[in-house]
């Protein structure tokens, strides 16, 4: 791949995005409308009505601060990488990624390095490990997040431990670098992976000092908090509905768990899969104030709090980085 930047146009393939997110926003409605007719729609409708919306806009704002610790976390890794980026520019290019949510496991994310290399002439080979990094912290948070919530329940610490494993056993293969590098003389030896040999390459080098003791703690810890601060997002939305709370463990084990295995599912977004998970949660976990059409409420309420006020948040981004890139 050439070091010249291209043209605007070119990898972003705006035809197609769009296509995504409109099949991506359908998909949304008909799972909204899945979990509606999972429960009485009169009462869903009259939950909503006594429901306290100022506790939304406070969700919206926990993820929002969420957003601001994450950029915090890109800006670390883009140093670590000795890539320059003005603050702006680069907040704009963090921020339209969330456009991609709605993506498996949100690897859509890489489009980040297709607009650095847009902007900058940025090799993606050089910056897309930092989305790896990402989800990787990601998913060590999310399972410090389960533990900790997992504490109160009778079968949590077992299902904790396992998500620990999987996690230890794709950091080791990521920072220690004789499984790297057994990896990559694998993949060199494969008919069409081994093409791509030395971008592969270029991708473990960044990967490896992204992995190294600090900036791993650095991200992780930053992960972490933005997660807690999401997660109280569904605490807040859940004391939205008159007479109901759910604990702080309940809540973290609910939203992880059901983040988690949105992620895992590997569909758009996690969509069916995540509100399914967090719907059923809460019912389990919430006792009997938190009734079905009240989960089922408080799971729409939260998605629209988190994943689509992101996809909002990332359009609005991406335009504006457009029209500036434009100008140009």
């Amino acid at each position: 791949m050439s070091e010249a930047p291209a043209s605007p146009e070119a990898p972003a393939a705006p035809s197609n995005l769009t296509r995504r997110l409109v099949l991506a926003t359908l998909l949304g409605g008909l799972v909204f409308v899945g979990l509606s007719l999972y429960t009485d729609v009169g009462k869903l409708a009259a939950n909503l009505s006594t429901f306290h919306f100022e506790a939304l806009a406070v969700a919206i704002g926990l993820a929002s601060v969420n957003y601001a610790l994450r950029f915090v976390r890109w800006q670390y890794y883009l140093r670590r990488l000795e890539v320059h980026v003005p603050t702006g520019e680069s907040a704009l290019v963090f921020l339209a990624g969330f456009v991609m949510s709605v993506t498996p496991g949100k690897v859509g994310e890489m489009f980040k390095s297709l607009l650095l290399f847009e902007s900058r002439g940025t090799s993606v080979a050089r910056t897309a490990p930092i989305v790896i990094a990402e989800r990787l912290t990601d998913l060590v948070a999310l399972v410090v997040l389960c533990a900790l919530g997992s504490l109160s329940l009778k079968d949590g610490p077992r299902i904790a431990v396992v998500f620990g494993l999987v996690v230890a056993g794709v950091l080791a293969a990521c920072a220690y670098r004789p499984l790297g590098e057994l990896g990559l003389r694998m993949a060199a030896r494969l008919p069409v992976i081994k093409k791509l040999a030395p971008k592969l390459r270029d991708a473990y080098e960044s990967l490896f000092v992204m992995t190294r003791p600090v900036p791993l703690a650095v991200g992780t810890s930053l992960a972490v908090a933005s997660w807690s601060i999401e997660m109280l997002g569904l605490w807040v939305v859940i004391r939205g509905f008159p007479g109901c709370t759910l604990s702080l463990a309940a809540t973290a084990f609910t939203y992880a768990t059901s983040t988690i295995a949105g992620a895992l599912a590997m569909m758009p977004g996690g969509l069916g899969v995540t509100e399914a998970g967090m719907t059923g949660m809460l019912q389990a976990l919430g006792g009997a104030e938190i009734t079905p059409s009240i989960a089922t409420a408080a799971t729409i309420l939260v998605r629209i709090a988190t994943l689509w006020w992101a996809v909002a948040v990332g359009a609005v981004a991406l335009a504006i980085f457009r029209r500036t890139l434009r100008r140009r």
